[in-house]
């Protein structure tokens, strides 16, 4: 059995190492509305509206600031890591009050049940990302409906074999000094990678190219977040590139999903979104 303080160490230096990510940005979300959409889909506001709704991993509220336009009853963030202080004060100005913020290991949290629970970005971050899944089931109350996004082992080949050992040699610097003289450097040639293909005719053999899909997508946002992308590719202490056969395991081993209700959808040729409902009380 591993009791809190254990489970907290673990993830502690990975929430620290995004913490001041999250913490040395601009006020406000670092996403657009379009890619909020893009993340939650398919749930939409009506699946949100009046609702108890629970986010594991908010990180600075990036999420939280659109979520609220969507009207849940109440809306609940939880992190571990220091800017939890950074997303109250990105929601404080906004004028809503239906929202909390809780500073928790995602893994531990537990409360009675919420109708929605989301977690995005978060799982392949975890020693053990199992058991953060394992906290979006437990949190999501029967009739309720739960959400993921991971980033997939398909689509990533180029991420996991060249970006990733560099992750674990960098990991252990500064953050100023990842962000400023290794990110950033390295998020030129990556600007550059994306507006070439997103440009370039669609020939067919374009696509066999690294991140094809991702790079067309990525391709209309500012070159700060190709940094903010970057960075947060290598501060990390911890990442897990998820295939779908590990999903497909997870979503099948719980008794309680309705598995009619399941969904596992390919996002941007390199990563997954997952979810369904959990039954009500009494179904078979």
């Amino acid at each position: 059995m591993i009791n809190k303080s254990e489970r907290i160490s673990t993830d502690q230096k990975t929430a620290d190492a995004f913490a001041a990510s999250w913490n040395n940005l601009p006020s406000g979300s670092v996403y657009t509305q379009e890619q909020f959409n893009d993340w939650l889909d398919p749930l939409k506001s009506e699946d949100i509206s009046g609702k108890t709704v629970l986010e594991l991993g908010c990180g600075n509220a990036s999420l939280m600031v659109y979520l609220l336009g969507w009207h849940p009853e109440f809306l609940v963030g939880v992190d571990l890591g220091d800017c939890i202080e950074t997303a109250k004060k990105n929601l404080s100005v906004l004028n809503f009050t239906n929202w909390k913020i809780i500073k928790d290991d995602l893994t531990l949290f537990k409360r009675d049940g919420f109708d929605v629970v989301y977690c995005i970005g978060v799982l392949h971050h975890l020693k053990n990302p199992a058991a953060g899944f394992n906290s979006v089931i437990a949190n999501t109350k029967p009739g309720g409906k739960f959400h993921c996004w991971v980033y997939g082992r398909e689509g990533n080949g180029f991420v996991v074999f060249f970006v990733d050992p560099l992750r674990r040699l960098v990991c252990r610097l500064p953050w100023w000094l990842i962000k400023y003289f290794i990110a950033t450097p390295l998020a030129v040639p990556f600007y550059g990678y994306a507006n070439f293909l997103s440009h370039a005719p669609k020939f067919y053999f374009l696509r066999k190219f690294p991140l094809y899909d991702y790079c067309l997508w990525i391709a209309s946002r500012e070159f700060s977040f190709f940094c903010h992308v970057v960075f947060d590719q290598l501060v990390t202490p911890q990442t897990t590139y998820l295939d779908q056969a590990t999903i497909r395991d997870w979503l099948g081993s719980y008794p309680q999903i309705d598995s009619d209700s399941v969904y596992l959808i390919r996002r941007n040729g390199n990563s997954w979104k997952f979810g369904g409902i959990i039954k009500k009380t009494g179904v078979n």
